[in-house]
């Protein structure tokens, strides 16, 4: 794909501005590394490091039948996940193969707010529109960035900029004002580390982004590291290490099935 054709995110500007190695990802122009791959994997892993995860599809499934419909296409059990809660599951075909792996949660009380892979996003949210009936909408936040800020210090970076983010526990999400914004913020991880996820207005997220890199203990990661990261981790990456031929026990992914 050539330059041009290209998806940009939020911050591609801020990422060529502070000479990121570029290349293309799941049809995006996305920061590869900075320093070096082997660095930020080190600075994630003994700091904090902040990813520009903008790429990937956040969406909303809405209405009085939203998490019945939800759940006729993903083995989790969201009708008992408490308000407040996200939990991992697996959007899946009618053979049972992963067409793609997802984190779900309830941040506020208007129905799931839902993140999904940037290579299968299109597929996903097709597959909703098409398949969602009764009461259950689905709502693209195409408006909207998402930056992740992972480590062992990351919890006393954000705590600095909202107290309110250290009673967050593992899996934990809400829908608050944070940096002068209406944010999405959960608290999970795909590095293996703590960490949050924040989505925020896509007009505010360069602003956002800078504001975290002023504080010493932060530094931007490409998706090299991402990759090493996860991988170290334990983790899988849909289209490497699941697929749509894959099923959830194919792929060791057993603790996503709900009894």
């Amino acid at each position: 794909m050539s330059d041009a054709a290209l998806r940009t995110t939020p911050l591609t500007a801020a990422h060529r501005a502070m000479g990121a190695r570029m290349a293309a990802f799941a049809g995006y122009d996305m920061p590869i590394q900075y320093e070096g791959v082997l660095a930020e994997h080190r600075w994630t892993r003994e700091h904090a490091g902040l990813f520009d995860v903008s790429h990937m599809g956040q969406c909303k499934i809405t209405g009085a039948d939203a998490i019945a419909q939800f759940e006729r296409f993903v083995p989790g059990d969201y009708q008992a996940l408490k308000a407040g809660k996200q939990k991992y599951s697996l959007l899946l075909n009618d053979q049972g193969g992963i067409i793609d792996d997802l984190m779900a949660g309830k941040p506020d009380h208007d129905g799931l707010f839902v993140v999904v892979n940037a290579g299968n996003k299109d597929e996903d949210f097709a597959f909703w529109q098409a398949k969602l009936s009764g009461d259950a909408k689905l709502t693209v936040l195409d408006d909207r960035a998402l930056v992740a800020i992972q480590g062992p210090e990351a919890a006393e970076v954000m705590v600095a900029h909202e107290p309110v983010l250290a009673e967050f526990g593992f899996m934990e999400s809400a829908r608050l004002m944070l940096f002068g914004v209406d944010a999405y913020v959960s608290r999970s991880g795909y590095t293996g580390e703590d960490g949050y996820e924040i989505s925020i207005p896509a007009k505010d997220a360069e602003r956002i982004w800078n504001t975290l890199l002023e504080d010493a203990r932060v530094k931007p990661v490409g998706l090299g590291a991402r990759d090493s990261l996860r991988l170290e981790a334990g983790l899988p990456l849909h289209g490497h290490d699941i697929d749509p031929s894959t099923s959830p026990v194919d792929g060791a992914l057993t603790f996503a099935l709900s009894k």
